[in-house]
């Protein structure tokens, strides 16, 4: 059972992974790589708000902090003790376990298939990356957060 201490740790673990990500997400955006991969678009779809609205960019936006923060940096926090390695090599399992959680469940959602294959190979690529680094920025800000 995680100690306040643990559940805190997740939380600013979460948080600060999920920025790191976020400034991946929109320099790809920026770059002009893969525009077809959109997560904060596809949360915003899910909840069935208009496409390309205000509302619908906060809303994908808030929702994307709340699954990294709130939901992966808990889930983290109760976790971690039982994976194996080092901080970084428990944040790098963590992040293919996310990954595979999002290609499995949020992309057939989200309208595209299993392991997201209809944005194509390049875009099933990109995500596992993006949530390598993800699983990295978590795993080595958690052990600073808890002490360990």
């Amino acid at each position: 059972m995680p100690t306040l201490l643990d559940e805190r740790a997740g939380l600013i673990a979460g948080f600060t992974a999920t920025v790191v990500l976020s400034i991946l997400m929109i320099a790809k955006n920026s770059a002009g790589l893969l525009p077809q991969l959109d997560p904060i678009a596809d949360i915003a779809h899910l909840a069935r708000l208009p496409e390309g609205t205000i509302q619908a960019l906060w809303f994908g936006w808030i929702g994307h902090f709340a699954l990294g923060t709130i939901i992966w940096g808990t889930l983290y926090a109760a976790i971690h003790a039982d994976l194996p390695g080092l901080p970084v090599v428990r944040g790098l399992i963590f992040g293919v376990l996310a990954w595979l959680a999002m290609m499995i469940v949020f992309m057939p959602m989200a309208g595209h298939g299993l392991f997201a294959l209809s944005l194509g190979l390049p875009a099933m690529m990109a995500t596992l990356v993006l949530h390598l680094v993800y699983g990295a920025v978590l795993g080595m800000t958690y052990a600073r957060a808890a002490h360990e």
